[in-house]
């Protein structure tokens, strides 16, 4: 039986208590999500949905084990094997050995990362969004090393390449992306950590 988002969103709010932790994992299922739709995987928008909202789900309290503790906490919910390669693959390379195989593994991939990074220079906008985000802007952002360090620019280009896009395509979908979900993503982070 499939797991509802009700049951996901309770799981990770267990694990996971920082409001940036859940901001991301929202950020996330809402941008696999809308490339589900967008790349013709429309039967399968909730399970892309779901990896995207459990993709970090052991990372708060967990750091040095990220995605090697994943399985144990997702178990809790009976989380398909599907779902736990899923997971487990977005980090391949970085701290996992779970190879991203299937479309939806390789999107989240080159996406995780790259939210970061958009979510980053939306702060730094005047309007705090990426509504009005341009990719030459976001460009200038990615080859500043300095500017969020901590997004993996070798990552995001590799997730590029192996879905065979260049990396102005994944910016401007991605961005896209989170223009689709960022007005909802913002009231439920606002209901959940209230």
């Amino acid at each position: 039986m499939a797991i509802t988002r009700e049951q996901a969103l309770e799981l990770l709010m267990k694990y996971n208590k920082e409001a940036f932790h859940i901001q991301h994992a929202l950020t996330v299922e809402g941008v696999m999500k809308w490339y589900a739709q967008e790349l013709g995987y429309g039967d399968d928008v909730d399970f892309w949905g779901l990896c995207g909202l459990l993709h970090d789900i052991d990372f708060e309290v967990y750091p040095e084990e990220h995605c090697k503790k994943a399985p144990e906490l997702l178990a809790e919910i009976d989380a398909s094997e599907e779902l736990v390669h899923a997971v487990c693959s977005h980090a391949y390379g970085i701290c996992s050995d779970v190879e991203p195989t299937h479309q939806m593994e390789k999107v989240m991939f080159a996406a995780d990362e790259l939210t970061g990074l958009i979510g980053a220079a939306a702060r730094m906008r005047p309007s705090k969004s990426c509504s009005d985000m341009e990719v030459s802007s976001l460009k200038k952002k990615f080859k500043d090393k300095k500017f969020a360090a901590g997004c993996s620019r070798d990552t995001i280009k590799l997730g590029a390449e192996n879905l065979g896009w260049t990396l102005e395509e994944l910016m401007e979908k991605t961005i896209l992306a989170m223009r689709s979900c960022e007005e909802s993503i913002a009231a439920e982070l606002e209901a959940l950590t209230a």
